[in-house]
């Protein structure tokens, strides 16, 4: 699975000494990839049972089908969604938490339309259910 454009740092260009000057790379930012991404194999010390892996990793690869912008977004809103702490919650939710999306993704000036589709992706995934108009839940 690629990761997020949010989960990734520009790095300096190499110099013009370099082999491949003026090549620039990225580094990986572990702490900005979301919970919800992440498949621990062992917690505190302990392996995980390799059932328990397989499991959690079939339930992320319906998104692995996105490209890469669009599952940074979905990532990114399903972070915010879990970050809400239940299962159920209103659009409104979600919404309280577009500032916080709209500086993850600077270029998108449509953060309450994205958040939308964006469910709307998570529900075509099977990660949340709308329930009725509004409130959704999350699977």
């Amino acid at each position: 699975m690629r990761f997020p454009k949010s989960a990734t740092e520009k790095r300096k260009p190499l110099s013009a000494t370099a082999r491949r000057a003026g090549w620039v790379g990225c580094n990986i930012v572990l702490t900005n990839i979301p919970d919800v991404a992440r498949v621990p194999i062992i917690v505190s010390g302990i392996t995980q049972r390799p059932s328990d892996v397989r499991r959690q990793f079939r339930h992320l690869r319906p998104l692995a089908d996105l490209n890469v912008e669009e599952r940074g977004w979905t990532l990114d809103v399903l972070t915010v969604v879990r970050s809400l702490g239940r299962t159920q919650f209103v659009l409104d939710d979600v919404y309280a938490k577009e500032r916080e999306l709209g500086r993850l993704h600077p270029d998108n000036r449509h953060v309450r339309d994205k958040i939308r589709q964006q469910l709307q992706v998570l529900r075509d995934k099977g990660l949340v259910e709308f329930s009725e108009r509004g409130n959704y839940r999350l699977r």
